[in-house]
């Protein structure tokens, strides 16, 4: 099973998903042991499928650190945070997380989307 670790300890996922906002982007930080990246890729894909299905989802992507580090980075967009809370949470996505290698660390962060003048739009 994988365990969740925060990206910041001042304000964990359980907190971010009581908030109202939309749209959201999920980012989550994945470490594991070599030997378990084969079974990760397997659960992940399952997770990511469930996900694909779930009202409000836009799109994800998976990304993998260069080199030797076993570091992933999932990205996922959604309408809400009304939308990933309902996925989250949902008892089928809850019981797949225990199908992650006993190695994997997952830190999942909310963020939004902000706009920087003349660098990027919201």
């Amino acid at each position: 099973m994988t365990r969740m670790q925060s990206l910041d300890e001042n304000f964990p996922i359980q907190r971010q998903l009581q908030v109202d906002a939309a749209p959201v982007v999920l980012i989550n930080l994945f470490t594991l042991d070599p030997a378990d990246e084969s079974r990760f890729l397997e659960v992940w894909s399952r997770d990511a499928e469930f996900m694909k299905r779930q009202p409000g989802f836009i799109s994800t992507q998976l990304h993998r650190a260069l080199g030797d580090s076993v570091t992933y980075l999932n990205y996922a967009v959604w309408e809400s945070n009304e939308a990933f809370r309902a996925a989250f949470n949902h008892p089928d996505f809850r019981a797949q997380v225990a199908a992650y290698p006993a190695s994997a660390v997952a830190r999942p962060h909310l963020f939004q989307k902000i706009a920087v003048a003349g660098i990027c739009t919201a």
